[in-house]
């Protein structure tokens, strides 16, 4: 049997970081068993569902990378069969049309605060002495068995089972027509062929209920596994200060998609000591029996170090394209300085963030403009070392690092200064920061014309 996983989120928000590491989940079961994955958009909500959280939810497993096979599937859209099925279930005796009323319902539960609704007409309709109102607009809910347990076999979770007597005669379709939850998405799931049931542990208690109607409808259940759910830092419920936020929000944060999937990948499942996995390790290795029982705990600290691991090891060509919009125009020689002094830049930064900032320096348009500390070291005497080097490195001929190194040591030498003293104003007046990377190196990449150009701004 071919394994087939499905994503189905509610469009009711942005795609969060839980619904992702679900997604990834999903993705990597079916790439590991040479199966499919599929994306279904659970849209019967029809008052909280919007298109832009449609988008986001498509755009952001487009920027994670997790592919799904055909064109997404729209809950709503097959509400016909949902009540299909829900009509079929009536016509064969395991479901029926009730017609108490919201009242009715109210009082009983007010009465009977802890006992399941089992409602006067589960037995009785127009066909066996019952009497519907005329003007009664009927639910149809299905018939709960009275007897005997249900179990559920859970791929994470340990085995589980309820009595019968702890499930209720849920409403499958509402008085006005529309199904609910609980009926399409096992509609859904039969219909798509889906083998494996992979979602948080907050559905748990909602797979004895549809369990149901799987047998009810002698439908072979789909296999089910609960993955724990994702804490804060503290052990609480991820909120947004932990980082329960949309994945788009982690794109504009700067972390690259390969890292947020190894991040999320960790959390909740492991192999062995490795926190490093690539994403076709991640496919060869993955499988259920390696998921935790207990909750993860989102680290903001580890992510960015991953995140600064991928950095480091990205191409420096994207690196480059990444970082380019956010820098403004950048015209073919600022691209090359970009491109030619990537290797220091994504050494020391941990995001595209800190990446951009680290790097717009090399395509600032003259002149430049100093943080306090820069402007603070050219001023007490930073200027002077500068006009002492100036004449050496105009008449330097062959511009490279080991070149410019050398003049500076024979400066600090000449004058009784270390190199580092030498260094810094350098720095300053070349990047406007007293931090970037190594000076020389720097003043390489830059070349002669614009290094000259930027000492002498300051002089």
């Amino acid at each position: 049997m071919t394994v087939i996983t499905r994503f189905a989120p509610s469009p009711t928000g942005f795609l969060h970081i839980g619904g992702a590491r679900t997604a990834l989940f999903n993705w990597l079961y079916a790439k590991h068993h040479n199966g499919k994955f599929l994306l279904r958009i659970e849209d019967t909500d029809r008052q909280r569902s919007t298109q832009a959280a449609i988008d986001a939810i498509i755009q952001g497993m487009g920027w994670l990378g997790l592919d799904w096979e055909g064109e997404p599937i729209y809950q709503f859209a097959r509400a016909a069969r949902h009540a299909e099925v829900a009509h079929e279930l009536v016509t064969q005796g395991k479901a029926y049309k009730c017609y108490t009323t919201q009242a009715e319902l109210d009082e009983f539960r007010t009465k009977n605060p802890n006992a399941k609704f089992r409602s006067p007409w589960r037995d009785k309709d127009g066909r066996d002495g019952g009497t519907p109102p005329a003007d009664g607009k009927p639910v149809i809910r299905i018939k709960a068995p009275l007897e005997g347990s249900i179990t559920v076999h859970d791929m994470v979770k340990d085995e589980a089972t309820v009595s019968a007597s702890e499930l209720d005669d849920m409403v499958l379709l509402r008085a006005d027509g529309t199904p609910t939850y609980m009926l399409a998405v096992v509609v859904d799931d039969h219909d798509m062929g889906v083998t494996d049931v992979i979602r948080g542990d907050d559905h748990f208690t909602n797979t004895f209920r549809q369990l149901t109607i799987y047998n009810a409808m002698g439908w072979r259940a789909p296999k089910f596994a609960h993955v724990p759910m994702i804490n804060g830092p503290d052990g609480a419920k991820l909120s947004k200060r932990h980082g329960a936020l949309g994945v788009q929000e982690y794109e504009k944060m700067g972390y690259l998609p390969e890292a947020l999937r190894n991040y999320l990948l960790r959390l909740g499942w492991s192999h062995g000591d490795d926190e490093t996995i690539s994403t076709q390790q991640a496919i060869e290795w993955f499988g259920l029996d390696a998921v935790g029982k207990s909750p993860s705990r989102f680290d903001f600290t580890k992510l960015e170090n991953l995140n600064g691991h991928y950095m480091r090891e990205a191409d420096n060509k994207r690196l480059v394209e990444l970082i380019l919009p956010q820098l403004g125009h950048v015209d073919d020689a600022g691209k090359a300085r970009l491109l030619k002094g990537m290797d220091g830049l994504k050494a020391r930064a941990k995001t595209l963030v800190e990446l951009t900032e680290s790097a717009a320096f090399y395509v600032a348009k003259r002149p430049l403009v100093f943080d306090p500390k820069a402007k603070d070291l050219l001023e007490k005497g930073g200027r002077e070392i500068i006009r002492t080097l100036l004449p050496k490195l105009e008449t330097q001929a062959d511009f490279n690092h080991a070149a410019i190194e050398q003049i500076c040591r024979e400066v600090a030498e000449s004058t009784g200064q270390k190199l580092g003293g030498i260094a810094q104003p350098l720095r300053a007046a070349l990047s406007g920061k007293t931090v970037s990377p190594g000076v020389f190196e720097v003043m390489e990449i830059l070349g002669k014309e614009e290094t000259l150009g930027r000492l002498k701004d300051v002089c």
